[in-house]
């Protein structure tokens, strides 16, 4: 799929004369960059023009805007927590790459939560701690918690943020932080993991790409269970129970087994088998991103990935012009790293709890429910709402 068109092609896909094409790259409806071959002609994104003519087909039919919203849609929820415009993702504002060359997943919460002073993950009192994988102790922690949580409903967006601060603890110490708040969390898992100072850092600039990404699954799924007045706890558990899903959190599952075929076959092998079948290629591509996703290049760039990661990456992008994203990007620095197996949900967890919390807060602030109308394909019913007789065949 090209990234950017030149001005016949873009004029072509939008049926439009040229003075409206530049009107809308004025409005900045279209993003525009200089031919590297020719200076003196433009490129028009081509993502920018896809959407412009999937509006302009579906017209103002309010079932087709409805179902438009669904799947990489048209924006359907107000917040100022985080946005993707021309590639880049920002946290309030701040570029989350150039946010992450430095900053803890604290500091980012408390961009991302708008607290006014530091964010500590402070420990109210570990409720219940879980057996068994740091998935499955996370997932008793914080179900205990929401269990014994307080609705979120009607208290300040003050007294939220410092409770938000509890829970992300106790996410952090089910995945097996320590529990002193004193150190940053990145550190407090590196030592659990028993990994120097550079993987520590790794492990914090990994945190703070996967704090938050806009709308995803898991944090509408927050932001649902927040607007019916749920705990921070309760709308961290949606959050969790969506992540869980292989389309979402398990990602790297799919790109691990990619991988392992790899280390079997040879790489090209492997691609050459995914384009036979029109099977995507795990941990390529992503749809906010065209252009390659900036998140998982600033994971990429400071750490040289294991050999058969860099092989993927050159061969992918030779042969499809895809690159990697996050989830790539995540397993190659845990497989670097040698972290534990399950790491890599681990931190994408931990990380993006941090954007759920965020979100049900700025959520429970507008006192508004979410509840979306179902557009029925069922049986028939009549204008009175019954459903029409039927008989069986005698």
């Amino acid at each position: 799929m090209k990234i950017w068109l030149t001005r016949d092609e873009a004029l072509r896909e939008l049926k439009v004369r040229p003075q409206t094409l530049y009107a809308y790259v004025s409005r900045g409806r279209i993003g525009m960059r200089p031919d590297p071959d020719d200076p003196r002609r433009s490129h028009y994104r081509a993502a920018d023009i896809g959407g412009l003519t999937r509006r302009r087909e579906r017209g103002k039919r309010p079932d087709a805007i409805a179902a438009s919203t669904i799947a990489w849609g048209e924006p359907i929820i107000t917040t100022t927590i985080s946005t993707v415009r021309n590639g880049r993702l920002y946290y309030r504002g701040r570029d989350a790459g150039d946010l992450a060359q430095s900053a803890s997943l604290e500091e980012a919460a408390a961009l991302l939560w708008d607290n006014p002073g530091p964010v500590r993950f402070r420990l109210d009192g570990l409720r219940l701690k879980g057996q068994g994988t740091a998935r499955e102790r996370a997932f008793v922690a914080i179900a205990a918690a929401a269990a014994a949580g307080h609705p979120t409903y009607g208290r300040l967006p003050a007294v939220l943020r410092e409770e938000a601060s509890s829970v992300a603890a106790e996410v952090a110490v089910a995945l097996g932080a320590s529990e002193n708040s004193d150190v940053p969390v990145h550190s407090r898992l590196a030592t659990a993991w028993k990994k120097n100072r550079d993987t520590a850092d790794l492990i914090r600039r990994a945190l703070v790409l996967h704090a938050d990404q806009e709308l995803n699954s898991s944090t509408f799924a927050a932001r649902v269970a927040a607007s019916t007045g749920a705990s921070l706890a309760a709308c961290v558990l949606s959050g969790f129970a969506t992540l869980s899903g292989p389309l979402h959190g398990d990602a790297t599952l799919r790109i691990r087994s990619l991988m392992e075929e790899v280390a079997r076959t040879e790489a090209g092998a492997v691609i050459a088998a995914h384009l036979a079948s029109g099977v995507a290629i795990p941990g390529f591509g992503h749809p906010l991103y065209p252009e390659g996703d900036p998140r998982a290049s600033a994971l990429l760039e400071a750490f040289d990935p294991p050999r058969p990661f860099e092989q993927m990456i050159s061969l992918v992008k030779g042969e499809i012009g895809q690159l990697p994203n996050l989830d790539f990007a995540l397993l190659a620095m845990s497989e670097r790293c040698r972290l534990p197996h399950d790491a890599a949900f681990s931190l994408f967890a931990l990380g993006r709890c941090i954007g759920w919390l965020a979100h049900a807060i700025e959520q429970a602030a507008t006192g508004q429910l979410i509840r979306p109308r179902a557009r029925y394909t069922g049986p028939a019913v009549d204008d009175a709402g019954r459903q029409p007789d039927f008989h069986l065949a005698g």
